[in-house]
């Protein structure tokens, strides 16, 4: 039978989103949440094509599985920097899981832990890191270059000091994209403001915390040095760019768009990892976001060359619906998935996917065919 983290489950019993599909999952936090939270969470840059590119992308690549290949068990185990996880599907960082739930993201962290998952904490964390910190599993902490570089730094040294296994430094976000639905949500509950990652409300000019648009690749070592971690680059889309990561001294690259929130019309990441994945070889850890939602998905993502793949939309949804018990069963449910989808291709080890599993020229214009974007799914 599939191996799977099912047995990691804590807790009374299954949450409200066990076995749940995504669309569900989705349309039942929509029903319990405020609007002004559901429209953050669901938005997308501009017209949002690339949200739904996203998502559409995943489904069209087939799957080539292998006949007779005596797959009596498979392993969903996976090492990221080191650390080993019972699965490869890994919780991306976004902000102010407060909006979502009153176990914000130390619950967040209990479920991704419960999962034999890892949990990426976002800067615009509404708890101080310390506090998710002392809830987590394995836990990396993502971080902005600030305008205030000090704080930057303090941020990064904190994280460090507080466990965090890497910083994971988002690259594409110079300034916030524009998005014509979905403003950040103005009532935060108090004391989980700009600078509650640190445990305190913003004492300084706001202009400091946004992110710096000259920002550069030796900000790299420059987070290596202030935090002794590695540091992974997250906003990666291009060749180009992923051999300046490993040049400027990233352990690894997130093939991300920032969930289609940034840049409008810019690449999925379906099409963008393949590319990556072959620019960086064994020299970069190779990670994926952006559309994801079934084991099928993590399935084609590993095919196609990332180590582990991060979800963040569905895991704000299942927090929404059931807490921290909600991302564990979310986490887990798709883990049983990517099993069963490992066990069908002939295919027994989720860190040794083959790239011949996924064959995009099976369908007519292969993968760069993405004129239907009407994905049925969000980032």
């Amino acid at each position: 039978m599939p191996t799977s983290p099912s047995s990691l489950r804590a807790g009374p019993g299954p949450s409200p989103v066990a076995g749940l599909t995504p669309d569900a999952l989705e349309a039942a936090a929509r029903r319990l949440l405020p609007e002004d939270v559901r429209a953050y969470v669901a938005a997308g840059a501009g017209r949002e094509t690339t949200l739904r590119a996203n998502a559409a992308a995943w489904p069209r690549l087939p799957l080539r599985p292998r006949a007779l290949a005596a797959t009596g068990t498979v392993s969903t185990a996976v090492t990221v920097l080191g650390t080993p996880l019972a699965t490869p599907v890994l919780v991306a960082p976004t902000a102010s899981h407060a909006l979502l739930s009153p176990e914000a993201e130390p619950g967040t962290a209990r479920g991704a832990a419960a999962a034999g998952s890892l949990f990426v904490l976002s800067t615009r964390s509404s708890t101080p890191l310390e506090e998710v910190a002392a809830a987590a599993g394995p836990w990396w902490f993502q971080v902005y270059v600030l305008r205030d570089r000090g704080l930057t730094r303090e941020l990064a040294a904190r994280a460090a000091a507080a466990g965090a296994g890497a910083l994971v430094l988002t690259a594409d976000t110079p300034v916030l994209g524009r998005r014509d639905a979905g403003p950040r949500p103005r009532l935060l509950p108090p004391g989980r403001g700009p600078l509650a990652v640190l445990g305190r409300d913003a004492d300084r000019d706001a202009t400091l915390l946004e992110q710096d648009p000259l920002a550069g690749w030796a900000d790299v070592a420059g987070l290596a040095a202030a935090s002794g971690l590695p540091v992974v680059v997250k906003g990666v889309l291009r060749a180009d760019d992923a051999h300046r990561a490993g040049e400027a001294g990233a352990a690894a690259v997130v093939v991300s768009n920032h969930g289609g929130r940034q840049l409008d019309g810019a690449v999925d990441t379906a099409t963008a990892l393949p590319e990556v994945a072959a620019a960086v070889g064994t020299d970069l850890e190779v990670y994926v976001d952006g559309g994801l939602r079934r084991g099928t998905d993590v399935l084609r993502a590993l095919g196609l060359g990332a180590r582990a793949v991060l979800l963040g939309r569905p895991v704000q949804w299942a927090l929404a619906v059931g807490g921290g018990d909600g991302v564990r069963d979310l986490l887990t449910g798709v883990t049983d998935e990517l099993a069963a989808a490992l066990q069908l291709a002939g295919c027994p080890d989720a860190a040794a996917v083959p790239r011949d599993l996924v064959g995009a020229g099976a369908l007519p214009g292969g993968a760069a065919d993405r004129s239907d974007t009407d994905g049925e799914e969000r980032t």
